[in-house]
């Protein structure tokens, strides 16, 4: 099983269809070194291939597979389950549901492994950028144990409540942000198309304009001669960062330590982070998961590298035979109440049910100060705007209020 997630370097996607072991049609997805490998593989699994094609790429790019599409995915195959339907009919029964082509396919794969005697887990471990160790972990603790109904719908649940607090989290980063980018974007249409009309006028006057016109003039006079070059510059820098962050591990860590320390973003940050570290946990630990192996997935789910660090570190203290709580007070990053409720859940053998009410209490407060960031950002962005938008007017139209004295 170890040696499964190799496919994932196989370079070439086909799309295939066939006739499996019970005369009916399937198709899917497979990466191979070449379509022979592919037919190869599917008579393996008992299904003859009838086509086998090179899956062929849009020109405006696939539709991607989101978070929010495993999300639903997994709760439907939770329902499924719960209802009694047999695994490998809920997988055909969802995948015929999907609107997207990528994860129907995607599913339709999953199915046919999984048709040709393949654990599920196996046939996820495939789809390495889909679905993490942390699911297929779980999906395999799950079968091992007999209760995938029961894992399914608390993977369910995990991937939920973590696709609504990233979704929160980014409202908070992206509203003010594209609010402000908003009103550059009209300081700089105003700047090259509006004031130089005034500026024809003004040369007319005959007069020394007032310092404000005169620094806005040149200002719209320095955008209008730079702009070009700096939008370019502005791009191209912005390109090199966003291949550098995902390419440099150190990179991403440093954004990390930093985000941490916005102010007013940092709150928002710190309280996500411990509500994704004790709901992964709870997930994991209540699934069967041994700590030290629920502690390892909670720090890579964890999304900020401090805390991925701090985590690895209460693993290794558990592991030496701490308590938890204790581990976690020691690196002075957790709040108060997690770390007592962790106590709390320890002393009292209900940890998993304590970490998950740790999770929905921050995942509260993150939902709280996302509202109030928005609803604190408003006005302030419309000063913002006022002040941008109206010093530009207010210097414009002071030489013509002053035109009496000129013509005088």
């Amino acid at each position: 099983m170890a040696k499964k997630p190799q496919a994932v370097k196989e370079i070439t996607e086909f799309a295939w269809t066939g006739i499996n072991k019970r005369g009916q049609k399937v198709k899917g997805l497979m990466r191979a070194d070449n379509d022979r490998a592919v037919r190869a593989r599917l008579r393996d699994q008992g299904v003859m291939p009838k086509s086998v094609k090179k899956k062929a790429k849009s020109l405006f790019g696939n539709k991607k597979i989101t978070g929010g599409d495993i999300a639903l995915f997994t709760r439907q195959i939770a329902t499924m389950l719960s209802a009694g339907v047999p695994l490998l009919q809920s997988l055909e029964m969802v995948a015929k549901g999907v609107e997207n082509p990528k994860i129907r396919d995607l599913m339709l794969t999953i199915a046919n492994d999984v048709g040709a005697g393949s654990p599920l887990a196996s046939a996820l471990r495939k789809h390495p950028t889909i679905f993490d160790t942390l699911y297929c972990d779980l999906v395999d603790s799950g079968e091992q144990s007999g209760s995938l109904e029961t894992i399914f719908d608390r993977i369910a649940t995990y991937r939920e409540k973590s696709e609504a607090l990233k979704a929160k989290i980014k409202k908070a980063l992206v509203y003010p942000a594209s609010v402000i980018v908003v009103a550059l974007v009209v300081t700089v249409i105003l700047l090259v198309f509006v004031v130089p009309q005034f500026e024809a006028v003004f040369k007319d006057f005959g007069a020394e304009l007032p310092a404000m016109t005169q620094f806005v003039v040149t200002l719209s006079e320095i955008v209008q001669a730079y702009f070009l070059y700096v939008a370019a510059g502005l791009i191209v820098a912005g390109w090199l960062f966003k291949r550098a962050y995902g390419k440099s591990q150190n990179l991403r860590d440093k954004v990390d330590a930093i985000s941490l320390k916005v102010p007013v973003i940092k709150e928002i940050l710190n309280k996500a982070a411990v509500a994704r570290f004790a709901r992964t946990l709870s997930t994991t630990f209540a699934a069967g998961v041994p700590l030290i192996n629920a502690l390892e997935s909670a720090a890579g789910a964890s999304g900020n590298a401090v805390y991925r660090d701090a985590i690895f570190r209460i693993r290794d203290e558990v592991t030496s035979g701490m308590q938890m709580n204790t581990a976690m007070q020691s690196q002075d990053l957790f709040p108060t109440l997690a770390e007592q409720m962790v106590f709390i859940g320890e002393e009292s053998g209900s940890l998993d049910d304590m970490l998950a009410k740790v999770a929905s209490i921050y995942e509260r407060e993150v939902d709280d100060l996302v509202d109030n960031l928005t609803a604190l950002l408003e006005p302030m962005i419309m000063v913002v705007i006022g002040v941008l938008v109206g010093g530009l007017i207010v210097a414009m139209y002071l030489p013509i209020f002053s035109l009496g004295q000129v013509v005088g």
